[in-house]
């Protein structure tokens, strides 16, 4: 089966940074990353979703966490140098982003906003994100992602 590439694999192409994709069954009905976990048959711990945020002070920022777990925005906040900050309503991630739900990926958004990423990453050799689309993911090393992205890795669930 031939795999278009996305946007978000070009750019790592571009960059000379190695990745796989991998890609899974969409169920319409169910977007969670535990769906996802369970059609690549991994650990969910290494399954990651992008959420998009916007904090009182800087605005928009990324958080790359592992599927199973909820962002907390205290923590979300105060990393990003925020005093307060909340998940973007579902409607807005399209127009901020160029991404749809299940579909968002912290590399190639329409702006490169500030990343953070979780820091159980480091405890695997790879992880998956999302490559932009929905049924596919990238399997990448955290630490290239975090290379590539520029992000902060913290504490943010």
């Amino acid at each position: 089966m031939k795999i278009n590439k996305t946007n978000a694999a070009r750019l790592l192409d571009k960059a000379k940074i190695s990745y796989e994709l991998i890609p899974y069954e969409v169920d319409e009905n169910n977007l969670a990353a535990t769906h996802v976990a369970e059609q690549l048959s991994e650990d969910i711990q290494c399954v990651f979703k992008t959420l998009v945020l916007e904090g009182d002070k800087t605005g928009y920022f990324v958080c790359v966490i592992p599927g199973d777990r909820e962002v907390d925005l205290k923590r979300a906040a105060k990393a990003s140098a925020n005093k307060k900050a909340d998940l973007i309503p579902m409607k807005e991630l399209l127009s901020v982003t160029g991404y749809i739900r299940g579909g968002c990926s912290p590399i190639g958004m329409k702006k490169n906003f500030p990343t953070f990423i979780h820091s159980s990453c480091l405890k695997f050799p790879h992880i998956y994100i999302s490559a932009g689309i929905r049924g596919l993911q990238i399997k990448i090393s955290p630490q290239h992602l975090i290379q590539f992205t520029g992000a902060t890795v913290t504490e943010l669930s």
